[in-house]
Parts: C-alpha cells; structure tokens; sequence
C-alpha cells in the first residue's frame, strides 16, 4: 500500500474523531435539542463548534470514500478504528471526559482486533476469467440463480 493511501487512512480517523469531537463540545454549548422543537436543531447547527464538526465530518465521508474506492470495506472500517483511541483520548483530556477503565479495555480489545483484521490484504483480488461461469455452473446445478 502507498503512503498516499496511508495518509488517506489517517485522514478518515483524524477527521471522524476531530467531527465527533467539535460537534460534542459544541452541543455541550448549546444544551438539549429535540425534534419537537426542530428550530432548536437548526440553532444548534448555527454554533461555531458544531458547524466546524460537521465540515470534519463531511471529509471524513470524502476521505471514507476514497478508502473505499481502492479497498474492500472489511479492510477500511477495522483500519480507520484507530479514530476510537483518538476519540477517547480527545475525550479525556480536551472534553475533560471521564473515560472508565472498561471503556479503556475496550479500546484495547477493539486495536487489538483491528491488527488482526488489517494484517492482510486490502483489497479481494477480482475473479479470474471463467471463475464467473463456474459459478453460474454450480448455482444451476445446485438449482439456484445467481
């Protein structure tokens, strides 16, 4: 994998966690909202914090998609979870969170499956010439449509 690809991975986790983060802090600011009171969601969107986490949050979705547009989605969710431990981290010490320490194995337990899922390819090679027809063989004689 290229370093332009690495780069494409943080940027999905950094702008995940920094979105989370700003529209959390912002909807602190702006108190309780409710869909019962829709102009209050609308108010909510207006403050600073939340509107910057909404811009991280929409390169996140560009940066997921690039991700996505090279990899399988088994490769880059696991891969950009690395954003959960940024996320807490930002919780505990910007947000000034308390973050159990349940919370903390979790986190651990999930990198933990993470280098597990990401340790092999990032993408499913595409079936050879023929692989198409020996399905449709299979499924026919199994007496299924594909």
């Amino acid at each position: 994998m290229t370093f332009r690809k690495y780069l494409v991975l943080v940027g999905v986790a950094v702008c995940a966690a920094a979105g989370d983060s700003l529209i959390s802090c912002g909807m602190k600011q702006t108190g309780a909202v409710s869909l019962a009171r829709l102009p209050s969601i609308i108010l909510a969107v207006l403050n600073p914090s939340v509107a910057l986490g909404v811009f991280f949050l929409l390169a996140f979705f560009a940066s997921y998609m690039m991700a996505l547009s090279w990899a399988d989605l088994t490769y880059v969710l696991p891969a950009t979870s690395v954003g959960y431990v940024l996320l807490a981290l930002i919780a505990k010490f910007l947000l000034h969170e308390h973050v159990s320490p349940t919370r903390w194995i979790g986190i651990l337990l999930i990198s933990t499956g993470v280098a597990f899922a990401t340790s092999g390819p990032a993408s499913t090679p595409p079936p050879e010439a023929g692989d198409a027809e020996k399905l449709d063989a299979e499924a026919v004689a199994a007496g299924l449509e594909r």
